[in-house]
């Protein structure tokens, strides 16, 4: 694997575990966290979709 492909998954999981914790705690109820994570997933294949079709 070259360096651009290492470093900004370093970045992502720092940010993962920072973001995690304070995620979980405001989801205190298994179907808000099960809702919340759903948007989340829509978001970024919607994300991923858009990048390999326009570039």
């Amino acid at each position: 694997m070259s360096l651009e492909i290492i470093v900004p998954v370093i970045a992502l999981i720092g940010v993962l575990i920072l973001i995690l914790p304070g995620f979980v705690q405001t989801n205190y109820n298994f179907r808000i966290l099960i809702k919340n994570f759903s948007v989340w997933v829509m978001v970024l294949a919607i994300i991923l979709i858009f990048i390999y079709l326009v570039l």
